[in-house]
């Protein structure tokens, strides 16, 4: 990941066609080691290819993504549980409850 924001650096500070060399000078300048062999892999890569056009195709990726299926289900069974749960919870002593919610410290201390 490194590497890829070290070339969207790059080019986000004017050149079109980072090289290896551009990329490793960015990130030796934030940190000490850098495996040249990864950044010539990414410069390979994503040479010649729009950095904008490319951050596009990605969101098109993603929003095409379910986020969030399996919440429904989960929901479901909860509410049918939710009488027996409600049910116990009657049983049990006023002190009890008030007890257990009262630990001596706020939601903000």
């Amino acid at each position: 990941m490194q590497f890829i924001a070290a070339y969207m650096l790059a080019t986000i500070g004017g050149n079109q066609s980072p090289s290896v060399e551009d990329v490793v000078a960015i990130l030796k300048s934030v940190s000490g080691s850098v495996d040249a062999a990864e950044a010539e892999k990414i410069v390979a890569e994503l040479s010649g290819k729009s950095i904008d056009s490319l951050i596009a195709q990605g969101s098109q990726k993603l929003a095409s993504m379910p986020s969030g299926g399996a919440a429904a289900p989960a929901a479901a069974a909860s509410s049918s549980a939710a009488p027996a749960a409600a049910a116990k919870q009657e049983s049990k002593p006023k002190e009890e409850e008030e007890e257990a919610a009262d630990m001596g410290f706020g939601l903000f201390d």
